[in-house]
C-alpha cells in the first residue's frame, strides 16, 4: 500500500483525525469546500485542546480538482452531508483504493458499497469529543477520548487493512484493528441511537430523565428496542458493552445528552436519518416492534422539515426516507 490520504472534509471528526496523521509526517490531503479552503489557508487547521494545541499547514483541494486516485480516503462527514462528500470524492477512488468511514449507523456503508463495490469499503468506528468552534477551530473536550477503529467487514485480517493499521501506528491517537468490526459499529449505534432518541423524545439530559419517575425505565426501554434490532440482524451485543449502555443511559445525575440532542436545542441539522430513521426501518425489515425509536424518529423528522421550510429549501424527510 503507498501511503497518499485524502481526508474527506476538515471538520470536528475528519480534521481532528487528519491533523494528527500530517503532524506525524504522513502525506495528507483534505477534500474541502472552497470557503473552508479559503479558511483553513488563512489560518491552518488548528485543534484546541486541553492535551495540547494544534496548527497543521494542511494539503488542501477541492472538488473538481482530484485528478488521480489516493491509497485511502478517511470519510468522517455528518450524515446530511454524505451524498454530496461522495460526488466530489469519487475521483479519487481507484481500484486498489481503501475507503475508511467513520460515521454512525450503517446506512452509510450501503450507499458507500451502492457507489464504489464492496472491495474497497472497510468498516470504522471513532470515539472522539470534539466540535468546530465559531473560529473554525477544533476544540477536543475530552482529551482521552481519541480513539479510531477499523477493520474488514467479513472480520477477516488481510495484508491490506495489516498496511493500513500500520499507516495510522504513533499519529497521536489511539488507533486498533478489529477482527469484529460490525459488532463494533452496531454496539455504538445502539448506544448512539437510545441516548439520542431518549433526550430528543424526552428534552432532557440523563440526569433530567433519571430524576422523575419512569425516565430510567424508558430509556431501559429504548435500549432493549435497539438490541432487539440488533439481535434480529444477527448482531448480539457484548454484555461489557450492554452494561455500560445502561450505565450512560441511567446515571443518576448526569449532564450527558446526544449530539442530536445538542443540536436540536441549538436548531441545527440533527443526523436523523442515519441514526434513527435507519434503525426504524431495519427494525420493520426484521419485524421487530419499537414505538419509542419510531416516535423520536418521526418527532426529528418534523423538527427536521421545520428547518427546511424555514430555510426555504425541500423538506428533509421524504416519503422515501419513511419507507
Amino acid at each position: 500500500m503507498g501511503e497518499r490520504i485524502l481526508v474527506v472534509g476538515a471538520g470536528a471528526t475528519g480534521g481532528f483525525f487528519g491533523a494528527h496523521l500530517a503532524q506525524a509526517g504522513r502525506d495528507v490531503t483534505f477534500l474541502v469546500r472552497p470557503r473552508r479552503a479559503e479558511e483553513l489557508r488563512r489560518t491552518g487547521l488548528q485543534i484546541v485542546s486541553p492535551a495540547g494545541d494544534l496548527t497543521v499547514t494542511p494539503q488542501l483541494v477541492t472538488a473538481g480538482e482530484l485528478d488521480a486516485p489516493f491509497d485511502v480516503v478517511l470519510l468522517g462527514v455528518k450524515a446530511f452531508a454524505l451524498e454530496s462528500a461522495l460526488d466530489d470524492m469519487a475521483p479519487a477512488v481507484g481500484a486498489e483504493t481503501l475507503i475508511l468511514p467513520f460515521l454512525n449507523g450503517m446506512r452509510h456503508v450501503d450507499l458507500l458499497v451502492q457507489r464504489f463495490g464492496e472491495q474497497p469499503v472497510l468498516g470504522g468506528v471513532c470515539y472522539v469529543a470534539t466540535s468546530l468552534d465559531d473560529d473554525g477551530r477544533i476544540v477536543q473536550v475530552d482529551p482521552n477520548l481519541h480513539t479510531l477503529i477499523y477493520g474488514e467487514r467479513d472480520g477477516t485480517t488481510t495484508a491490506r487493512v495489516g498496511a493500513l493499521d500500520a499507516l495510522l501506528q504513533g499519529a497521536g491517537f489511539e488507533n486498533r484493528l478489529s477482527a469484529d468490526i460490525l459488532l463494533e459499529m452496531w454496539e455504538k449505534w445502539v448506544l448512539l441511537a437510545s441516548l439520542g432518541a431518549i433526550t430528543c423524545l424526552l428534552r432532557g439530559t440523563v440526569g433530567e430523565i433519571e430524576a422523575v419517575p419512569d425516565g430510567a425505565a424508558l430509556a431501559l426501554r429504548l435500549l432493549a428496542e435497539s438490541t432487539a434490532t440488533a439481535a434480529a440482524a444477527g448482531i448480539s451485543l457484548r454484555e461489557a458493552a450492554l452494561t455500560r449502555a445502561k450505565g450512560a443511559l441511567t446515571e443518576r445525575g448526569a449532564p450527558r445528552a446526544s449530539s442530536m440532542y445538542r443540536d436540536l436545542r441549538a436548531g441545527r441539522p440533527v443526523e436523523v436519518e442515519q441514526i434513527l430513521g435507519d434503525l426504524a426501518a431495519r427494525a420493520r425489515r426484521f419485524g421487530v416492534d419499537a414505538p419509542l425509536i419510531e416516535a423520536a424518529t418521526a418527532q426529528l423528522r418534523i423538527y427536521q422539515n421545520s428547518l427546511s421550510a424555514a430555510r426555504g429549501t425541500p423538506p428533509a424527510a421524504t416519503a422515501a426516507a419513511r419507507n
